[in-house]
């Protein structure tokens, strides 16, 4: 079992812009489209977890809905999912590590864990246990960060890198 992080961010740590913008994360040309691992990712994980404005930002997309796998919402102020995601996404609350009891006894073993306050959540009671970040070189001088405060240090081990595009770096790093 492992509660997995896969994000970008750019090089000052910002998950998105000052106004809540994604479009800085295509500012490297891609012109073969390359998804940099993403769905070698996907089939390796159940679930994915993520908060209320990651879910929010993704059904913004536009775009046909991107995971095959169930996403579980985790949220104290959504009463339902709309109606055109029912069958896609779940709507879960409480203690992170009963969510986590309940989606496991479920079969949901590998979870993706997405969105910043999901993530800083999840580390702040040290249930990440491994985490894939993409680094863009752009700074954005302020907006979403990855990580909050801690109370104190959490170690991770470099398991792997790569330089994709010859621009893009990408870590693999797992819980001490």
């Amino acid at each position: 079992m492992a509660n997995i992080v896969y994000i970008a961010t750019s090089l000052d740590g910002y998950i998105a812009d000052k106004n809540g913008n994604l479009d800085w994360l295509h500012s490297i040309p891609n012109p073969e489209g390359n998804d940099f691992g993403f769905a070698d990712f996907m089939d390796r994980v159940d679930a994915l977890v993520m908060g209320r404005n990651s879910f929010e930002t993704v059904c913004g997309f536009d775009c046909e809905w991107p995971y095959s796998k169930p996403v579980f919402v985790i949220s104290n102020s959504l009463k339902t999912i709309p109606n055109n995601y029912k069958d896609k996404a779940f709507l879960v609350n409480g203690e992170l590590k009963d969510i986590l009891t309940e989606l496991n006894s479920k079969g949901f073993n590998d979870l993706y864990i997405d969105g910043g306050k999901t993530v800083q959540s999840f580390m702040a009671e040290g249930l990440i246990d491994e985490m894939i970040i993409t680094t863009i070189p752009v700074i954005l001088g302020g907006g979403t960060p990855l990580f909050g405060e801690t109370a104190s240090p959490v170690n991770f081990a470099l398991k792997h890198s790569e330089v994709l595009l010859d621009t893009i770096v990408k870590n693999h790093y797992s819980r001490v």
